[in-house]
């Protein structure tokens, strides 16, 4: 058991520092907001994530966790501290490293023993570097300080399974004491760990993120030509799934990948090579691809439609995936502008996101359309001209074909995660339009066309 101390309560740090509570390990969680502070002591989680407040409220009740603002406190004693705080993106695409440089100045002047400090934020190559190097600069007390790299691997909405059950750790070290005393912090995880050396673990990380980005945006390459060519992107992906070398995971065509990590990782990692002289085309190309995915569905109706203004249009599903409340590059952050600024009055459907979503587009009369956030499918789509289908949730999932013939005044849906079978919308009278497939002409016999009239008329 070892006592841990945890800079930043995000997805990255308040995950972290629970699941090393759940494995025996005394941690304490810093942040500097009091009010954030106080809801996690009560037991409820600043982020919507699967069974992450359960296992505050287990882990606090049993004094193995606690948070404070009480930075010093936290750090002095600490035999380690893992840095989970933000590196927002900044325009040019580089990473933010303010909130890293602040915290590694307040461990320096904190701490009374020897100390591991672990970055688990991502950074670009070479930062952990200059972290020890700033760490040393400021430090009060003579003792020993190593920095190490230990990136996470979590998907939002999956969070602690994630980090519970992880594939790898990954760990980059610059000693054998580090490593050591790293290895030993995870031993009660038992999973596979994987030591390097400090900036192989840096670009593990972003190697990682960017392969599985590039996957996502050559999926959707491959989509828009499968519309052009007359084939199913669906079958294509079940096609190349059998393929041992290409897996079936991150083979899904939509509207592009969102969230916290990918958009940020890809830029980030082409700003590192720009800086080295270096053009990872690759990358710039996946990057590229997802920029014009995030809009195809509203490129895809304006074409059919020659306005928005004054239609009713369904919304369902804000959060950028389903099992999260994040909205970071979130398709919808995309499309809902776009289809305000024609005039669009816009239904939205979200089971955890529209809060969040209400702080960036109030709801209201936003410019020449308006926004009203509903608590149930049904009100988004009664009497609606057009539906856009943005996140796949499990309440969207669960919606009828004939449910959007029922009560959609025009039951035009246009689908950006390829939820439903194009036979199945189309055989309930739905006009429906995905991504990566093309509606088949179905032959409607007579004896068909007829029993449709009878229904009509009766």
């Amino acid at each position: 058991m070892y006592k841990i101390a945890v800079a930043g309560t995000g997805y990255v740090g308040l995950v972290a520092g629970v699941c090393f509570a759940e494995v025996g390990h005394l941690v304490t969680c810093v942040d500097i907001d009091e009010s954030k502070v106080n809801v996690m002591k009560s037991g409820v989680s600043p982020i919507y994530e699967a069974d992450l407040e359960e296992l505050m409220q287990k882990n606090y009740a049993a004094g193995r966790i606690d948070y404070t603002t009480d930075y010093k406190s936290a750090y002095k004693d600490a035999d380690a501290i893992f840095i989970g705080v933000g590196t927002p993106e900044q325009p040019d695409g580089s990473a933010n490293l303010s909130y890293i440089a602040t915290v590694a100045r307040q461990i320096a002047e904190s701490i009374e023993k020897d100390c591991l400090v672990v970055v688990k934020s991502t950074v670009p190559v070479g930062t952990n570097d200059k972290v020890e190097q700033f760490i040393q600069d400021f430090l009060v007390n003579d003792v020993k300080v190593e920095v190490a790299s230990n990136p996470e691997f979590l998907a939002q909405g999956s969070a602690v399974h994630d980090t519970l059950h992880a594939e790898r750790i990954i760990i980059g070290t610059e000693s054998k004491w580090a490593e050591e005393l790293l290895i030993k912090i995870y031993e009660p995880f038992n999973l596979p760990i994987v030591s390097v050396n400090r900036r192989s673990a840096e670009m593990i990380k972003y190697a990682s993120n960017d392969f599985l980005a590039l996957k996502i945006s050559y999926m959707n390459d491959i989509a828009n030509l499968c519309e052009l060519v007359g084939a199913d992107v669906q079958d294509v992906a079940k096609g190349m799934s059998y393929d041992a070398r290409i897996g079936s995971k991150f083979l899904n065509a939509g509207i592009g990948y969102g969230g916290s990590c990918f958009p940020k990782d890809t830029k980030a990692l082409e700003n590192i090579a720009k800086q080295h002289g270096y053009e990872l085309r690759t990358v710039k190309a996946a990057i590229d691809v997802n920029t014009d995915q995030k809009t195809m569905l509203y490129k895809k109706a304006s074409k059919r439609l020659i306005t928005f203004n004054g239609l009713k249009v369904a919304v369902l599903g804000l959060t950028f995936k389903p099992g999260t409340d994040d909205l970071r590059e979130a398709a919808s952050l995309e499309n809902v502008p776009l289809l305000i600024e024609q005039g669009a009055d816009i239904y939205a459907f979200d089971p955890v996101g529209a809060d969040n979503f209400a702080k960036v587009h109030p709801e209201g009369i936003n410019g020449k359309g308006s926004i009203t956030y509903v608590t149930n499918i049904e009100d988004a789509l009664n009497e609606a001209n057009v539906c856009f289908i943005f996140t796949e949730w499990g309440e969207v999932k669960a919606v009828t074909p004939e449910k959007y013939k029922e009560l959609m005044r025009t039951p035009l849906v246009y689908d950006g995660r390829n939820i439903y079978s194009i036979e199945e919308m189309q055989g309930a009278g739905v006009e429906y339009h995905s991504i990566g497939r093309k509606a088949v002409e179905r032959e409607v016999s007579k004896e068909s066309r007829n029993l449709e009239l009878q229904t009509v008329r009766s």
